[in-house]
């Protein structure tokens, strides 16, 4: 399965659930394929963000959660839920550096969400951009990061700028 692994932040510790409605709906029509997803939100109030993985979207679970425990366990000095017991932190490093997640994507992560802010971890394919980005008018997300070639990114920026 080839996909794109975006990280979109929004500026509300609700937007990416908002965003996930959105999704499900793109889903439902066929604008686009979620292959997974998980969501941070973090409460203005509070000393660490809420994390979850979401589980009821038709496919989900292609990257697991082990993956997005030991994602959010770095990103976010969160309890390893799921990961492997034992497992040393630079063979996870490693592993995470093999797909594209290093030091630097990790502290650029950090530094962007932040409390008071929610961000959404999508693994999708097939998106149909114009009809996506419609959907997305006023939500306004940030995008992060994504694994799209330069030409792409840069063109998705585009798309879903105010």
């Amino acid at each position: 399965m080839a996909g794109t692994l975006t990280v979109w932040k929004f500026p509300t510790e609700t937007g990416a659930d908002t965003a996930v409605a959105t999704l499900q709906d793109l889903r439902r029509r066929k604008l686009i394929t979620l292959h997974d997803a998980a969501v941070v939100s973090w409460p203005a109030e509070a000393h660490k963000p809420k994390t979850r993985q979401l589980h009821n979207l038709p496919g989900i679970g292609a990257l697991g959660g082990t993956f997005w425990g030991l994602l959010f366990g770095i990103l976010f000095f969160i309890p390893l839920v799921g990961a492997v017991v034992g497992a040393g932190m630079g063979a996870v490093a490693g592993a995470l550096t093999d797909i594209g997640i290093d030091d630097k994507f990790i502290k650029e992560l950090r530094d962007r969400i932040t409390p008071g802010t929610s961000a959404l971890f999508v693994l999708t394919s097939n998106a149909v951009l114009d009809r996506v980005h419609d959907e997305f008018r006023g939500q306004s997300p940030e995008l992060i990061s994504t694994n799209l070639s330069h030409e792409q990114e840069a063109k998705l920026r585009r798309a879903f700028a105010e």
